[in-house]
């Protein structure tokens, strides 16, 4: 009875094991998985063409197939001035990136029933009550004139970006001098103010249109990341830390890095009268090497394309990774479906934090429909394939990025690789 009792508590944990190991990111070689090495290698010469040409510094390509890291590759440099060669653990500002994490961390609250994707936001932020439309707005002082929104924001509103919330320095030149007005920050970090300060300073500024009547990118999952603290009760930063890093093993995803990380955080380049890069004065964007309070929930962490696979792999595992599950498989594929209706982001649609490829954007660069996907402002990109089984990622560090056709390129020949 002893040896039976043994010989299955070992099949059980025999099991345990490998179930975590076959949800969790391994190396392992690209024919493996039905991907061509000698097509991989074409990546290879596209991105270091493009470096030679002096387009980018460096960059981190990161390819993943049913869970097996078949491409990890590091290229050029991660500091110009000292040529530090680019490393494929180097950490990089994601940026916009940082909403899908927020976002995720947002829906554990949603699973536990602590809010409704159509609750308006003054239910928990009362300072959004009563939100007016801009109407008229005067260049010379900022002056304007609102009348009364149609109806409240609704947390959906800010997941999908129909909320009417615009972007300060990116957005429209209107919203743009409106915000800088009531100085609202929109910033990736900083140590002078909380998050929560901007919030409510925002709440009560006019939106650009109607909740629900387009999609406007802005400062949304910054008000996500402040509902996050509001309704439980803790920083965010140390909220996402327990409800998805730490799970995921994202040990090097930070909105300040510790010190003992400080030496691998690439530099960010801008590029000079011929388009070429060239190092940007790094106390501009120096906000993670900083100890700041001010949580961006829309901008503000730094990331390794490693630890950001690991977080889109939980997605594609129907919301498990290493034996922890983060969320319900219905509350994934929620997540990843159309939100917005009938309203587009050029050729696709937008679920809860990602842009999500349609029949018609599949069209484009071949990137399969129903995959998930967004970028960051310093020259970061991803996405999710769940077809495929992929998950792509492409780091650099560079404003602004005329040579964007590095990405796209990217995008694309990641499927002239699959050899099934």
């Amino acid at each position: 009875m002893k040896k039976i009792l043994f010989l299955q508590l070992t099949f059980v944990l025999l099991a345990l094991v490998s179930c975590s190991e076959n949800d969790t990111l391994r190396v392992a070689t690209p024919e493996s998985v039905n991907v061509s090495s000698d097509r991989l290698e074409r990546i290879d010469r596209m991105i270091q063409e493009t470096i030679d040409s002096g387009w980018v510094a460096g960059a981190v390509g990161f390819i993943a197939r049913d869970g097996r890291i078949i491409y990890n590759r590091a290229f050029g440099v991660s500091d110009i001035e000292s040529q530090l060669p680019m490393k494929t653990d180097n950490i990089f500002r994601i940026a916009s990136q940082t909403k899908a994490i927020v976002s995720i961390a947002a829906m554990t609250l949603f699973e536990e029933g602590k809010f409704l994707l159509d609750d308006p936001v003054s239910k928990y932020i009362p300072e959004f009550a009563n939100p007016q439309v801009l109407d008229k707005f005067n260049e010379k002082d900022s002056s304007y004139t609102t009348i009364p929104a149609r109806r409240e924001i609704t947390i959906r509103d800010l997941f999908t970006h129909t909320s009417g919330i615009d972007y300060a320095g990116i957005g429209s030149p209107v919203m743009r001098a409106l915000y800088a007005k009531a100085g609202i920050t929109g910033g990736f970090g900083g140590d002078k103010i909380r998050i929560g300060d901007d919030i409510k300073i925002l709440a009560k500024l006019p939106l650009a249109h109607h909740p629900g009547e387009r999609f406007t990118y802005g400062l949304n999952v910054d008000v996500i990341g402040y509902l996050i603290e509001v309704i439980s009760g803790e920083p965010l930063d140390q909220f996402l830390r327990k409800r998805v890093l730490d799970p995921l093993g994202m040990n090097d995803t930070w909105f300040y890095l510790p010190e003992d990380k400080h030496d691998r955080l690439v530099d960010v380049n801008t590029e000079n009268a011929e388009r070429k890069a060239v190092t940007m004065p790094q106390d501009l964007v120096n906000y993670p090497l900083t100890k700041g309070i001010y949580f961006s929930g829309g901008a503000g962490l730094s990331s390794t394309a490693k630890d950001y696979a690991a977080f889109l792999q939980m997605l594609l595992n129907n919301g498990e990774y290493n034996g922890k599950r983060i969320l319900s498989r219905r509350t994934v594929e929620l997540i990843t479906s159309n939100q917005i209706g009938d309203l587009n982001l050029g050729r696709d649609k937008f679920g809860l934090g990602f842009q999500i490829t349609t029949r018609e954007g599949q069209a484009e660069l071949g990137i399969t429909e129903g995959s998930f996907s967004w970028g960051g402002y310093f020259g970061t990109t991803y996405w999710a394939d769940p077809k495929e089984r992929l998950v792509c990622l492409l780091f650099m560090q560079q404003v602004p990025l005329s040579h964007n056709e590095i990405e796209r390129k990217f995008k694309a020949m990641v499927y002239q690789a699959l050899d099934d």
